[in-house]
């Protein structure tokens, strides 16, 4: 049967990190020992209070549907971190989703029409393309690559890019793919477009409790901003729960009982004992994550260092558990000053194809996350198999 697919789908293409992964998970099967750094992951356990506090819900019996937008004890906990963050958060302002990328989807989902232009800064993490074009929006993109992936010094670029006509601009900081930490300036410069044009945000902020050395500023506490932004935080990165699917969108309430609509009619609701478990994750885990936090640390600058002894200049952010590592022709990877369109403009892919062939070690291209040129390498791997990896990369001549 020749079926008649769904142009919204067909828009798309799927995951270049999980084809990678699958790509990393076929050698190993065949029996080779790939050094797998392309999966966004930490490579932590989940925390045992955090275990033991899913066991107990379970024990308790918390596993039938929950209130759609979520159990109230973790709502309210949400509510409380974020007005922590200075975001004047109430729990009915808060939606509980199965992981992060159901609270980004729903709200693409909620917030575009066709043809809507939404403003990605690039490299943008590979999903939010995606997710743009299944909910039949355009989009327009300002690339970070120039200015070592920060935001402040694009903002004469940005500010050249949003108009009346934008619909919404997504910022992700700390960033995946590069683990930038937008300053205070660069997000005031955000909040004085957002407000110039009339322009609703999303501020992705998953990798927040992930920074070292610097505290991120939420949009959503930038005066003015309260009102229009939707902010997307979840537990899988900070709290090592990726296979636990617990994420939340907070904004005002007039789009919450917008976007509870298609919650409701998609995924009913999180997992009922997961989200017992999310209460005590927020409620009683900082220790836990600040051994975490310390051991990426010492991974990114173990790993600048090695790239550095080998004459490789790679931008360090102060934030996630990424590195762009160049890879491409210089020229190419901005020869336009985008990073937009469908043709190749460097050789990253050919690059991140013959590292997992030849040296074993899985990376993403970073045309994938619209910036040509790069390999996104995550650290989320022991120093032992960093150094293993950096080796193996000069032995076969790809540093």
């Amino acid at each position: 049967m020749n079926f008649d697919f769904a142009s919204r789908v067909e828009r798309v293409e799927p995951s270049a990190t999980l084809a990678i992964s699958n790509k990393a998970s076929e050698l190993e099967a065949e029996g080779v020992d790939v050094v797998d750094l392309s999966v966004g992951e930490p490579d932590f356990p989940t925390p045992e209070n955090i275990v033991e506090a899913g066991k107990d819900a379970i024990d308790a019996g918390h596993t039938g549907y929950t209130p759609s937008n979520g159990i109230p004890a973790l709502r309210e906990a949400i509510a409380a971190k974020l007005r922590d963050d200075g975001i004047d958060a109430v729990s009915d302002e808060v939606i509980v989703t199965p992981g992060g990328k159901q609270a980004l989807f729903e709200t693409f989902q909620t917030l575009i029409d066709d043809g809507d232009e939404v403003v990605l800064l690039d490299p943008a993490w590979v999903s939010y393309e995606a997710m743009v074009k299944l909910s039949g929006g355009s989009l327009n993109r300002v690339d970070l690559a120039p200015y070592d992936f920060q935001l402040e010094p694009a903002l004469d670029d940005l500010s050249d890019s949003v108009s009346d006509d934008t619909e919404l601009l997504v910022v992700n900081s700390p960033s995946n793919p590069t683990g930038a930490v937008y300053s205070d300036a660069a997000m005031e410069g955000v909040r004085d477009l957002a407000l110039e044009h009339d322009i609703t945000v999303i501020s992705d902020e998953i990798y927040q409790d992930i920074t070292y050395g610097v505290e991120p500023t939420s949009l959503g506490s930038l005066e003015g901003m309260d009102g229009r932004t939707v902010t997307i935080n979840g537990f899988s990165k900070a709290y090592s729960m990726t296979g636990w699917r617990l994420g939340y969108l907070h904004a005002p309430e007039s789009l919450i009982s917008q976007a509870a609509k298609l919650h409701s009619h998609s995924v009913s609701c999180a997992v009922n004992f997961v989200q017992h478990a999310g209460v005590e994750a927020i409620q009683n885990t900082d220790e836990a994550v600040t051994e975490m936090r310390d051991a990426f640390r010492e991974r990114r600058d173990m790993l600048s260092e090695l790239f550095a002894e080998h004459d490789v200049d790679v931008p360090v952010g102060d934030g996630a558990f990424y590195m762009m590592l160049p890879v491409g022709d210089s020229e190419a990877r901005s020869a336009s000053g985008s990073a937009s369109g469908d043709e190749p403009r460097a050789d990253d892919q050919e690059w991140c194809a013959g590292a997992i062939e030849d040296a074993h070690v899985a990376t993403v291209p970073g045309s994938a996350f619209g910036s040509p040129g790069y390999a996104r390498i995550s650290y989320a791997a022991s120093e032992e198999r960093l150094r293993e990896a950096v080796d193996r990369l000069v032995e076969h001549g790809y540093l």
